[in-house]
């Protein structure tokens, strides 16, 4: 019965690995490469019609957006890890209380990152040195805009649950419908009705409470073992634990990274207005590369701890390897698009010549670095697919986030330039990828000690 009822979405168990990674990766690449281009079009928007103070004003504001919003992300790969493994194991009963109590968990972290982005991005705005002619603007944005983070963590949590169980083409559609709608809304308050940061973050917030509210709606009418049944909306004490377990620790390592972040948009922002609005224009490439890079990261959690719950030790490890080769050519590919298309890729966002310039220093430095983040970011996900989250994301804390600020105030206080600050990247990731790579091979010999090799 139980197989019965597992067998409407994929089985990630069985099949040609190499093959089953791809398809399962593809639509989760073109959904977060669609998001990363919604979001981009805020700062484009903003940037072509409302002028370079309104185009710094919103990017000032990234590295903010980015500690909350990585925080509900995180979350929601603890959930895909969670309800993979059950998934995997064949427990529809522990699938289910894993769905319910992650939504209401989803739900009330929601609620607690609107409360504390509303009442605090003054004092964090002020606290990053932020330009006394973009403040006031960027405030603005954040306000509006962290009245969507209910909408977010719910779609998080839908998206957690479906990548889980290996559909990942709903995901898709309803993101891209809010996506489409997001660009037509950016323009229609910025052009039509001037309203500039306000505008997009409007449209942004509306465009999330409907991507989540379909993902929702897909699942009250699912008949699977992880369909929502209002009847049974409750908080199970131990599945709760352990969703806090596997999804506070990968959500506070996103928002860690976010915080040291903090650190380095300050260190820009002591450049003048024409650096910080090349460098806001510039770093949308980073989610653009991260997030398609991340598709493979999702697989190699979905994959690992289905194969986990299976007791599939070959496909375990052979999850892990596949992955990490697909992120880092899919990060080498677009790093080197980006230096040899940066430009262009620069006209998005202004048609100012020397914003465009300073943003070029970033995108070539970036360009070159950015699949060394693979294995540093494939590895965290694989260590997460086993059920170990607090090794790798102390790691992270000290290999990434504590070794940025040390470089900041030592290595950059030194030279003071902007290249200074741009390789503390690269050399963090790869400090990291070492540290985590080392701890993974640990905890794979410990986890698949329990299985017979297959």
């Amino acid at each position: 019965m139980a197989s019965a009822i597992l067998s409407e979405e994929k089985n990630l168990t069985e099949g040609p690995l190499g093959r089953q990674i791809l398809v399962f990766s593809l639509p989760l690449v073109l959904s977060n490469l669609l998001q990363a281009l919604f979001n981009m079009s805020d700062i484009a928007v903003v940037g072509r019609f409302a002028g370079s103070q309104a185009l710094g004003s919103v990017g000032s504001t990234t590295i903010f957006v980015t500690l909350m919003t990585g925080f509900l992300i995180g979350l929601g790969g603890g959930i895909n890890v969670l309800v993979a493994r059950f998934y995997g194991a064949q427990h529809p009963k522990d699938v289910s209380k894993a769905v319910h109590s992650a939504l209401l968990v989803s739900l009330a972290a929601g609620v607690l990152l609107l409360v504390v982005g509303v009442v605090f991005s003054p004092a964090l705005m002020r606290l990053l040195g932020t330009k006394p002619d973009l403040i006031d603007g960027a405030i603005l944005y954040l306000r509006i805009y962290f009245l969507g983070m209910p909408a977010m963590a719910v779609y998080n949590f839908g998206n957690g649950v479906f990548s889980a169980v290996g559909n990942t083409r709903k995901p898709l559609v309803y993101l891209s419908i809010a996506g489409v709608l997001n660009i037509l809304l950016n323009l229609f308050f910025v052009i039509v009705c001037q309203m500039s940061v306000a505008g997009v973050a409007l449209a942004s917030i509306l465009t999330q409470y409907l991507s989540a509210g379909l993902i929702v709606r897909a699942l009250l009418r699912s008949e699977g073992c992880y369909g929502l049944r209002r009847d049974q909306l409750r908080l199970d004490p131990a599945m709760t634990r352990s969703i806090l377990g596997l999804g506070v620790p990968a959500g506070c390592q996103n928002a860690i990274f976010a915080l040291a972040n903090l650190f380095i948009q300050a260190s820009i922002n002591t450049f003048d207005t024409v650096v910080v609005s090349g460098n806001s224009a510039a770093a949308n490439a980073d989610p653009l590369v991260y997030d398609v890079m991340a598709a493979f990261y999702t697989a190699c959690s979905s994959f690992m701890s289905q194969n986990y719950g299976a007791g599939k030790r070959s496909r375990v490890r052979r999850s892990y390897f596949i992955s990490l080769g697909y992120s880092f050519g899919i990060g080498l590919a677009l790093g080197l698009a980006l230096v040899a298309f940066g430009p262009a890729f620069l006209s998005l966002f202004t048609t100012e010549p020397e914003v465009a310039a300073a943003g070029m220093q970033r995108l070539v430095v970036m360009g070159l670095s950015y699949p060394i983040s693979a294995f540093m970011d494939c590895t965290i996900a694989a260590s997460r697919g086993l059920g170990r989250t607090i090794a790798p994301t102390v790691i992270v804390i000290l290999g990434s986030c504590v070794f940025r600020v040390i470089w900041v105030y030592t290595v950059f206080a030194f030279f003071g330039t902007l290249l200074s600050l741009y390789l503390l990247f690269v050399c963090s990731w790869t400090i990291t990828a070492i540290a985590e790579i080392a701890y993974f091979i640990r905890a794979y010999k410990q986890q698949m000690s329990i299985y017979d090799p297959a």
